[in-house]
């Protein structure tokens, strides 16, 4: 049999994760040629490379040739970020600017996955030409690997997003729906943050937009740079949690909002909303409602089965 393999081929780092899954499933479904890397997780569906083995990732990009490169691998946790250091700097920006490197000297588009936390949150929201000023080091991280990422391929985009969400392995796995636990286990109160505001962002709409982005890219060598995406409802963590309730049924008396600044952890932005305006005269984009979103990534892991036949049946 001849199979038929379409011509126009992507690369997709951290396919493993919450973001790469669905940057490779919409590339995958939309006519392109598409192969993921992953690290821990990779086989047997991905290709495992270590991104910090300079001679291995060379490799795969020569051999692939491909059209796109999506870079989503990232250590994204604030937290682990200031434990460990070095370990997130050499991911998030030596990897970043070696990928780049790369990716010019085959002429790949690359698109590198940033944060809108490069921002200090105090006068959004954010255009792209605006100064970043990020507050802990993850976004410091994410900014050095931004500029390791342009000054070896001025070809190259940037796109920063926000918190984001998605159809979920584990629950940990996204800052938002981690917090499905605390909001179905009503027998406990729950504190939740209701200072800093967020922009819930779906991963299969930033996975469109990488897409979008990509194609356009195909027909106008002038995309390039940094742009943003963001959903476009503002929530605390305590309103995402409240949300999610409603959209089961379930109670939200014992969320207790916290409206003081939180003072463990790394340092994060109040408001560091972002301006997608430059991409929306692109004519790219798509947003989920969250209400929407959040059902479909959550009802897996619904504890009280009974709803579910409420709902689809």
């Amino acid at each position: 049999e001849d199979v038929d393999i379409p011509s126009r081929r992507v690369l997709i780092t951290g396919a493993t994760g919450l973001l790469g899954r669905a940057v490779f499933k919409e590339f995958n479904g939309n006519n392109w040629n598409a192969v993921g890397c992953g690290y821990r997780r990779a086989q047997p569906r991905f290709e495992q490379i270590n991104l910090l083995d300079s001679i291995a990732v060379h490799d795969i990009i020569h051999d692939f040739q491909p059209h796109v490169i999506v870079h989503c691998a990232a250590e994204r946790r604030p937290d682990v970020v200031e434990s460990q250091p070095d370990a997130a700097s050499q991911l998030n920006v030596a990897a970043s600017g070696n990928l780049a490197k790369e990716a010019a000297g085959i002429g790949a588009f690359l698109v590198y996955i940033s944060t809108d936390y490069v921002f200090d949150g105090t006068s959004p929201p954010y255009k792209e030409t605006d100064a970043p000023n990020p507050l802990n080091l993850y976004g410091k991280t994410k900014l050095e690997g931004e500029k390791a990422v342009l000054e070896n391929n001025e070809d190259a985009a940037v796109l920063r997003v926000p918190i984001l969400y998605g159809e979920v392995e584990r629950l940990e796995e996204s800052a938002v729906t981690v917090m499905f636990d605390k909001v179905q286990f009503s027998n406990k109160s729950a504190n939740m943050d209701h200072w800093q505001q967020r922009f819930p962002t779906n991963v299969k709409d930033v996975a469109a937009v990488c897409r979008q982005l990509a194609e356009k890219r195909m027909l106008d060598p002038s995309v390039k740079g940094i742009f943003h995406w963001s959903g476009n409802e503002q929530m605390t963590k305590y309103e995402m949690a409240c949300a999610i309730a409603d959209a089961f049924n379930l109670p939200s008396s014992h969320l207790r909002p916290i409206t003081d600044c939180p003072v463990l952890g790394a340092l994060r932005p109040r408001n560091a909303q972002l301006d997608c305006s430059k991409l929306e005269m692109l004519g790219i984009g798509q947003r989920t409602s969250f209400r929407a979103g959040i059902k479909e990534s959550l009802w897996p892991f619904l504890v009280d089965k009974r709803w579910r036949q409420t709902v689809f049946h």
